[in-house]
C-alpha cells in the first residue's frame, strides 16, 4: 500500500482572508468551490492547500505549545478497507466519529494528530 498526499489544510477563523494571504504569497489558483467555510489553493503538483472554518480557533502559540498548531493531512489510496487495516496495525487509531461516509476516513497517527484517507 502506497499513500499519496493529497491536501494540507489547516484550522482558521476565515478561509478565504487565509487562502488569499496565501495565493498572494505562493501564486496558487483558488480552487473553484472554495467558500466561507473551507478554501483552498491548487497547483500543478496536485496537492490541495487548504483552510477551514474553525468558529473558536486560537491561533497557535510558536514556538511555545500552550496553543499548538492545528493541520491534518489528506492521503488518496486505492483500497480504503485495505489502508485501514495497515493503519491500525501500525498503531493509528480511529476515531468514533466519521462524518465522511465512504468517502473518506479519519484515522489519528500515534502523537494524535488527525489525518484523513480519500478513495484515489
Amino acid at each position: 500500500m502506497r499513500m499519496k498526499l493529497t491536501a494540507i489544510t489547516l484550522d482558521c477563523p476565515d478561509p478565504l482572508a487565509l487562502a488569499a494571504f496565501y495565493q498572494r504569497a505562493t501564486g496558487l489558483e483558488l480552487h473553484h468551490e472554495s467558500n466561507a467555510d473551507f478554501a483552498g489553493l491548487t497547483g500543478g503538483d496536485g496537492v490541495l492547500l487548504g483552510f477551514q472554518r474553525a468558529d473558536d480557533h486560537q491561533a497557535p502559540h510558536w514556538p511555545g505549545q500552550t496553543v499548538p498548531q492545528q493541520i491534518h493531512l489528506d492521503f488518496a489510496v486505492a483500497d480504503l478497507d485495505e489502508a485501514e487495516a495497515l493503519l491500525l496495525e501500525l498503531g493509528a487509531g480511529k476515531p468514533e466519529y466519521q462524518p465522511g461516509g465512504d468517502r473518506w476516513r479519519i484515522f489519528t497517527d500515534p502523537a494524535g494528530h488527525p489525518f484523513c484517507l480519500t478513495r484515489g
